[in-house]
């Protein structure tokens, strides 16, 4: 087998190099090729012959004797955000460390790369990878609006793209065989579809709290937007009403004329899926607004930050997130429990994750890993990695037992448990712990 892949390697290559020129000037809607994984593995899985995955298809990358794999981690590492980006990289780095070498080559993850949380850095930090020609993955970004701009440029060069922080709708798809508007093959997350977590927070408002009208608010954002339609669209579904739905711009600090739109249909509850800075002062303003003095707030994933947390103003409210009661869970590929990385981590790093992705970030590199095991084989002192058979892969996980619950991978790249938890934050730093333990309701799809 080895002696004819070694034949055909060079007119495969050039094949792929056609196809991927083709593909860069051709029509960027990838939605069609996701239908046609059902049997990703085909006659490669390592459940049958034993062979490496992949046909060549998008190039193959020789790793020589005495070098590296190469992948990269693009991730919200700088600003604002860091307190989310951060944790999730470090987790990669464990568990780079935890899996060892494959086949006996290490892997290499380089400099981080800073997704700055936005469209720009992503694209930038996309084609920062671009220009290194052996990286075979990247893991990342934290946020959504980076992921809308770098999946494009990564996934038509051939690589996969693996999110543990991604959570829009936009880039997997409506959970109802649709493809959503930013979604390219090749992406995968371990992060939630936030239909499920817009779904989870309406039935928490509605049902639980017994709040029949509410108000919604994003900033624009692939992810605040995507999560607030799905919370208006599930909280209609529960027979609750949705009272407004206005928006304001990163970098606002007077969020008192955005309110003021939504107190004008006097809703029992604001719902503000944010980031920082701009969640701060809503949670800030709000009370100075007349008609929503006694409104119930309610944030999601992206202020489940100690940074917000820990604020005066943030006493009190309800954050929606990934469900992280990790106990007994344990990375099937690595042996490693939740409770032994987490105790790793704060040994390492002096402190406790200050977001709930750490442990998604600890999953997606290890898939990725695997994924590059399954797709990879030894030939002449050098280690060869079919690209497409690192796709192939990731299509294939059903039922993989990781540190943050069952995954399996759907046609679209949403490979996440999908648990999501809503707390009540106590307030106050030294209560940081208690408040991301006072979970007071479970959604499980």
């Amino acid at each position: 087998m080895q002696d004819v892949r070694k034949a055909i390697f060079i007119v495969i290559t050039l094949l792929a190099a056609f196809a991927l020129l083709a593909t860069s000037c051709g029509n960027d809607d990838d939605s069609s090729d996701a239908s046609n994984r059902e049997d990703a593995l085909g006659d490669g899985s390592p459940l049958g012959d034993g062979s490496p995955l992949g046909d060549g298809s998008l190039g193959i990358v020789e790793v020589e004797a005495g070098d590296a794999i190469q992948i990269r981690s693009l991730q919200a590492i700088t600003g604002d955000v860091a307190f989310f980006g951060i944790p999730i990289d470090r987790a990669t780095a464990l568990a780079i460390e935890d899996y060892g070498p494959i086949h006996g080559f290490d892997v290499d993850i380089g400099a981080s790369l800073d997704d700055l949380c936005s469209a720009d850095g992503g694209a930038a930090a996309a084609t920062t990878v671009l220009a290194e020609e052996d990286v075979v993955g990247v893991l990342g970004t934290s946020c959504s609006g980076a992921a809308a701009a770098a999946a494009p440029l990564l996934t038509n060069a051939g690589l996969v793209l693996i999110s543990a922080g991604n959570t829009s709708p936009s880039l997997t798809s409506d959970l109802a065989g649709n493809a959503g508007e930013n979604h390219h093959v090749g992406y995968f997350r371990t992060a939630h579809n936030d239909l499920f977590q817009g779904t989870a927070m309406a039935k928490f408002i509605c049902k639980e709290l017994g709040l029949n009208t509410a108000a919604s608010m994003h900033d624009g954002d692939p992810y605040t937007q995507g999560l607030a339609q799905a919370f208006n669209d599930a909280y209609e579904n529960e027979g609750c009403t949705v009272t407004g739905f206005t928006a304001i711009n990163k970098g606002d600090t007077d969020m008192v004329p955005a309110l003021t739109e939504l107190a004008a249909g006097n809703p029992e509850a604001l719902v503000f899926p944010l980031f920082q800075p701009e969640g701060d002062f809503v949670a800030e303003q709000y009370k100075n607004v007349a008609g929503l003095e006694d409104a119930v707030l309610v944030t999601a994933d992206a202020l489940l930050v100690d940074n917000f947390m820990k604020l005066p103003q943030a006493e009190n409210v309800y954050i929606t997130g990934p469900d992280q009661n990790f106990e007994g869970n344990m990375n099937e590929s690595t042996g490693r429990t939740a409770a032994e990385i987490a105790a790793e981590y704060e040994e390492r790093y002096g402190e406790t994750a200050t977001s709930a992705f750490w442990a998604h970030g600890y999953d997606a590199a290890v898939l990725l890993l695997d994924a590059i095991k399954a797709a990879s084989w030894l030939e002449d002192g050098s280690l060869w990695i079919d690209r497409q058979g690192v796709r192939d892969y990731l299509f294939s996980v059903q039922n993989y037992n990781a540190i943050i619950g069952n995954l399996s991978c759907d046609n679209f790249g949403d490979c996440g448990s999908s648990r999501i938890a809503v707390i009540q934050n106590i307030g106050g730093e030294e209560n940081l712990d208690a408040s991301f333990n006072n979970v007071l309701f479970r959604y499980a799809p």
